[in-house]
């Protein structure tokens, strides 16, 4: 059986969490808390792809410059090691699809003016947006894309092969997902994490924040578009 390492490219161990239940624990997974020195990466395309994308290859040209944490880390001599970056987010109908490529930072200018913004505040500005809106104007959806970028190396050599942006891209796997549903009038449940309290997905009667994270993954954008990334991987 291969070794499979993927370097989730996250410090929010709830995705991760959800990464790790669908695409099965036989991968040895890393996060971006196992590489300290690693700079944030500014998320200014206009879309979740072009996010996932530049999230995923910047951090793959950033381990070909500092390869010694990587084999630190890596424990078998055959392996096939990979970076995967999501972008997601909420798009609700009547605010024209925002929060979308905003929705981790959609009440910053309200807060401090720069970076993401708690859940809290997230939550609030939207209920605030949305607070005229009758229940059948709702409409809304969660959508994700994983971005999948496979490393060129060897580990028997502790090498890692240096490559630029096309000859990355052309290691790119991206997948996406999506999940229709409405925004609440107010928060329920205390599970999950971001907008899930306020999002009742198509045909259900409770929030992702109220049911269960084995029934969410089944439902949820990033559970779609990462069985399919499980398809592609053959896994």
């Amino acid at each position: 059986m291969k070794n499979i390492y993927i370097i989730v490219a996250t410090r929010n161990m709830h995705k991760v969490d959800e990464i790790r239940a669908i695409l099965g624990g036989q991968i040895h997974y890393l996060t971006l808390n196992d590489f300290p020195g690693y700079p944030p990466v500014l998320e200014d395309t206009p879309t979740f792809e072009g996010n996932a994308r530049k999230k995923s290859i910047s951090f793959a040209k950033w381990i070909g410059r500092s390869s010694g944490r990587l084999f630190e880390l890596i424990k078998h001599d055959s392996s096939e090691v990979y970076i995967l970056a999501d972008d997601s987010g909420l798009e609700v109908d009547v605010l024209s699809g925002a929060p979308g490529v905003h929705s981790a930072r959609f009440a910053a200018s309200d807060v401090s003016g720069a970076g993401n913004s708690p859940d809290s505040a997230n939550n609030a500005k939207l209920l605030r947006l949305l607070m005229d809106v009758p229940k059948e104007g709702r409409t809304a959806r969660f959508r994700s894309v994983i971005a999948l970028t496979r490393l060129l190396f060897s580990p028997l050599n502790k090498t890692l092969m240096k490559a630029d942006d096309d000859l990355l891209g052309r290691q790119t796997i991206v997948v996406d997902g999506a999940c229709e549903g409405t925004i609440a009038m107010a928060a329920s449940g205390k599970n999950g994490f971001g907008y899930d309290p306020l999002f009742y997905p198509q045909n259900s009667g409770q929030s992702f924040a109220e049911i269960t994270a084995e029934a969410k993954n089944k439902l949820s954008h990033r559970g779609k578009a990462l069985e399919k990334l499980k398809m592609k991987m053959s896994l």
